[in-house]
């Protein structure tokens, strides 16, 4: 079996392609990574709002939301003074109460924004209040 030496790429036909995928991914990778940033906040929005209605089915079982000091954990371990009342888990794991940044969302009770008596919010990728873009605030008010 002869093969010819015009078999394969030569190296300036390589670096070519190459060149070629560089610009492509410097092209992409800026609008891949705000569309993930978009997804973070709009994941945590609607976790948000589940977080709400699990809260709000608390209150119609239990008679109320949970207190300051019993705060969302209260959503995944029975508070001691529940008793018999508490159907839960109301969210089956902790990890569910933390937004896409890893933090854990902010519920205060009684709350200064929300009509329902609670607020539920998170903070943002910074992890503090107030902010733009990905250190956005997303509440439940």
């Amino acid at each position: 079996m002869n093969r010819s030496i015009k078999d394969g790429f030569t190296l300036l036909e390589l670096l070519v392609v190459l060149v070629i995928l560089g610009l492509l991914i410097s092209i992409a990778a800026p609008n891949l990574f705000e569309q993930m940033r978009a997804a973070k906040r709009d994941t945590s929005a609607i976790q948000i709002e589940n977080l709400g209605a699990s809260l709000d089915l608390y209150r119609l079982n239990v008679g109320r939301y949970p207190s300051q000091d019993e705060g969302l954990n209260a959503m995944v371990k029975a508070p001691a003074d529940a008793g018999s009342r508490w159907r839960g888990p109301y969210v089956k794991k902790e990890q569910y109460l933390t937004d896409p940044w890893g933090n854990f969302y902010a519920y205060t009770f009684p709350g200064k924004h929300n009509k329902k008596g609670y607020d539920l919010y998170s903070l943002g990728a910074d992890g503090q209040e107030g902010g733009d873009d990905d250190n956005q605030d997303i509440t439940n008010w």
